[in-house]
């Protein structure tokens, strides 16, 4: 067993929480991929979400959150929450474009940082958090909702679904 190269406990925080967020986009994109677009608005019921309405969700929470992440309030004024729970008549190609930006906002903002930032105060909805705080909010709302997404697509992909983590039985040797 080798030993890891000492760092920061700051250093080693960011670069975690970004593996652990590029998992979860991976997770999600593999989820999409398995699912025929002409399903992607599907709902289990009324009140659930849909792959779409997911999508638009992540996508505008992440765009709202972390575009000027250190220095405006993390729900943008001009976002409109409500509208993302109602699955907007957009192309395959138009969501896919939402959902890659949203992450690639998240990503560049948390590439930006340095660990000098992690105890500094960020705002959301007017709300203090430190940057650590703020991101790990995120870090647990994203992995929700991505799990949402995966629960939903192994429902309407059916028998070819294939596991986005460990299938059962896969931890025998």
């Amino acid at each position: 067993m080798t030993d890891i190269e000492p760092r920061s406990t700051g250093a080693l925080y960011l670069d975690d929480v970004v593996k652990r967020l590029a998992d979860a986009k991976k997770q999600g994109d593999g989820a999409l991929g398995q699912v025929p677009y002409d399903n992607w608005a599907t709902r289990l019921d009324p009140g659930s979400n849909s792959l779409t309405t997911l999508i638009l969700h992540i996508s505008g929470n992440q765009l709202s959150r972390w575009t000027d992440f250190l220095t405006s309030d993390g729900e943008k004024p001009d976002r409109d929450r409500d509208a993302e729970f109602e699955d907007a008549e957009l192309t395959k190609d138009q969501l896919v474009a939402r959902w890659e930006r949203g992450w690639a906002t998240l990503f560049d903002a948390l590439r930006g940082l340095r660990e000098e930032d992690l105890t500094r105060t960020v705002f959301i909805r007017s709300e203090p958090h430190t940057v650590v705080g703020a991101v790990n909010r995120q870090l647990a709302h994203y992995s929700l909702h991505v799990g949402q997404m995966l629960f939903l697509a192994k429902h309407l992909a059916g028998a070819g679904w294939r596991s986005q983590s460990i299938p059962r039985g896969g931890s025998r040797g």
